[in-house]
């Protein structure tokens, strides 16, 4: 059975047909202070996926991320169909809103067929059951947070996350710029792989630049905290269920001039990898930041 937060979701990557290459997505409110990056990768993908035949799969997406999306308001998407082969197929995908494209993006899809294959094995990491469920905030945590925050670490999301070695994020301690995070979704979906494909692109978001902010001691939820997603660069492997376990193995192999570089690995229970990510982002500290309130 699917949660209702899960179904929202779901609901959410349903995106509203306007015309042959156009389409409007709805923007959800989950306490970022704009519109997550996750919820554009998700449907700008959904709306490539559109105008395909649903036998070509995506092996790769490409954004950038131009400007803040604004919560309140819907999303306009508009494909390119760059090219038609016949083994692969180009999209790229505008985001506008208020006239103005706030994410570009490019994906390549292709014909399955057979070829070579390896793949690096999955760090040797607990079982998602055997790893305790990340406790919630106290209400005094939360009161020393903005309000935006408060709703971020309060709310049931879509999907359950595990970190391994989970971190205070109110209090970060420095650590090694690494981190193994095991999420599904919360509920079951149909097998359609390309729902599956758009929820892994919506999750791929989660924890991966924050991986960069490891060895500095900061946090996104601290006010002297400057974050956003720059790009983002995913690639799809093999075929997966988005709504049993995941393994998200990240890396920062770099932090400089304000940016933040990560890496991403994503690898089934029982150890395919099935996607690849990288992301650059902002990251800055800035002085003499006001209080949280």
């Amino acid at each position: 059975m699917t949660s209702s937060v899960a179904a929202e979701l779901v609901d959410l990557l349903r995106l509203e047909r306007l015309e042959d290459n156009l389409f409007r997505g709805q923007s959800r409110d989950i306490g970022t202070k704009y519109v997550f990056g996750g919820q554009v990768l998700g449907q700008a993908l959904s709306a490539a996926q559109q105008t395909l035949d649903p036998n070509r799969q995506v092996h790769s997406i490409h954004a950038y991320f131009l400007r803040a999306g604004d919560v309140e308001h819907p999303i306009v998407y508009d494909v390119d169909r760059s090219r038609d082969g016949n083994s692969f197929s180009v999209r790229r995908v505008t985001a506008i809103q208020h006239g103005k494209p706030i994410f570009v993006f490019a994906s390549s899809f292709q014909e399955p067929e057979p070829g070579n294959e390896h793949q690096l094995s999955m760090p040797e990491v607990p079982r998602p059951e055997d790893i305790e469920p990340v406790a919630a905030p106290t209400p005094e945590q939360l009161a020393q947070l903005p309000p935006k925050a408060q709703r971020w670490l309060s709310r049931m999301g879509p999907f359950e996350i595990r970190p391994v070695y989970p971190r205070d994020e109110l209090k970060p301690p420095k650590r090694p710029p690494f981190q193994q995070v095991w999420f599904k979704l919360n509920g079951e979906v149909g097998d359609s792989p390309v729902l599956h494909q758009a929820l892994l692109a919506y999750a791929s978001d989660f924890h991966l630049l924050g991986t960069a902010t490891f060895p500095h001691g900061i946090s996104y939820y601290q006010p002297n905290v400057q974050m956003a997603s720059l790009d983002h660069a995913m690639w799809f492997h093999r075929p997966f269920r988005a709504d049993d376990w995941l393994l998200y193995s990240i890396d920062s192999p770099s932090a400089q001039g304000a940016r933040g570089l990560s890496r991403g690995q994503i690898y089934t229970r029982d150890g395919r990898l099935v996607a690849s990510t990288a992301q650059e982002g902002l990251i800055r500290v800035l002085p003499d930041a006001p209080e949280a309130r």
